[in-house]
């Protein structure tokens, strides 16, 4: 007897409701963090009573963050009823958690002050602005302050993870393009021994990176150059040249231009290393990248995703060679290198 054929699935609106609300989520994570309800659930204050209490709101409002916490697996409960207990997740503990070194509450309501302009997407689309960098133009030092107390715990993890990746020894001077906060520079200058580096960024970024350098006790080894690394004069002697966390923000052209020049700085047997946002060669995502790329409409720069193989050209047309895609974080982060002939 033949085999009946399965009735085709019903198409319903499950998935798009679901897309459609994702900043319910995220509003909820947000509160979260600014309640301080996950601090206050590792401190004790873990049933909905208490915790209404140690974040100043109502036991009904705590009952309903509460709730949609559980249901997004952000934090745990022990019963079903209004005496249960409540429990953060693993990754919630370590990371937002107050006083914890590892606490990225910031980088959580990083995008945050976004969601207006992210309300007026397809009027931005329709109407662009474009121009090079965008508002990070306009950045002033108090915008650079926020903006890497926001970034300043990540970039530090993603540091030790290069430095951990990349074997750096022997290796004299590093160049950070873009470097922000100097993460990247202060980590890899403790971890290498005879290692320094410039941090080369836009001049109200200079002054915040400045503050982070010496606060980790890094003014003898980490030094700042206030410019555009897209017109900027790079420094000689540079035998590392680091971009990290910002390829979404440029257009191929300036990618192209920053590598040539970079390679053309770099000494002989000198390495090369992007870290960012990339697409997979099919342009099916991930879609942090993708997301990034589209990040650069709100912001009206020129800026948009690039694929692991078009940034490979990028190092491949300028002279680098050895040109290889290495994972950094999963799904989020590439590190594609390549060395200059020697």
């Amino acid at each position: 007897m033949p085999d009946t054929p399965s009735p085709k699935a019903r198409l319903d609106t499950t998935r798009l409701q679901k897309i459609a609300q994702a900043y319910w989520e995220s509003a909820a994570l947000m509160a979260g963090v600014e309640l301080e309800i996950f601090t206050s659930i590792a401190r004790g204050h873990d049933t909905i009573p208490t915790a209404a209490k140690a974040v100043g709101i109502s036991e009904r409002n705590a009952e309903r963050l509460l709730t949609a916490l559980v249901a997004m697996t952000l934090i745990e409960r022990d019963g079903p009823d209004r005496t249960a207990r409540f429990s953060n997740t693993p990754d919630v503990q370590r990371f937002l958690v107050k006083d914890s070194d590892r606490y990225a509450g910031p980088w959580i309501l990083f995008t945050k002050p976004r969601w207006t302009a992210y309300g007026e997407l397809s009027q931005r689309l329709r109407n662009p602005a474009e121009k090079h960098l965008g508002a990070y133009t306009e950045f002033t030092v108090e915008d650079a302050r926020r903006y890497h107390t926001a970034t300043y715990s990540i970039g530090m993890g993603a540091a030790r993870l290069f430095s951990r990746s990349v074997d750096l020894s022997g290796r004299k001077l590093l160049l950070d393009l873009g470097g922000g906060s100097g993460a990247y520079s202060i980590v890899a200058t403790q971890t290498y021994p005879g290692l320094n580096a410039i941090v080369l960024d836009l001049p109200p970024v200079t002054v915040v990176a400045s503050e982070y350098i010496a606060a980790n006790k890094a003014q003898d080894r980490v030094s700042t150059l206030a410019g555009d690394f897209t017109t900027t004069p790079f420094p000689t002697g540079v035998d590392v040249v680091v971009m990290a966390s910002n390829l979404p923000q440029y257009e191929p052209a300036l990618i192209r231009l920053v590598v040539g020049k970079a390679f053309a700085a770099l000494a002989p047997g000198g390495e090369m290393h992007l870290v960012g946002e990339t697409l997979h060669d099919d342009r099916r995502g991930p879609l942090s990248a993708a997301l990034w790329g589209l990040n650069e409409a709100v912001f009206s720069s020129t800026g948009l995703a690039h694929t692991e193989s078009e940034v490979k050209g990028y190092l491949q047309d300028s002279g680098f060679t050895d040109v290889a895609v290495y994972p950094f974080v999963p799904g989020v982060l590439s590190r594609i290198a390549g060395r200059k002939p020697g």
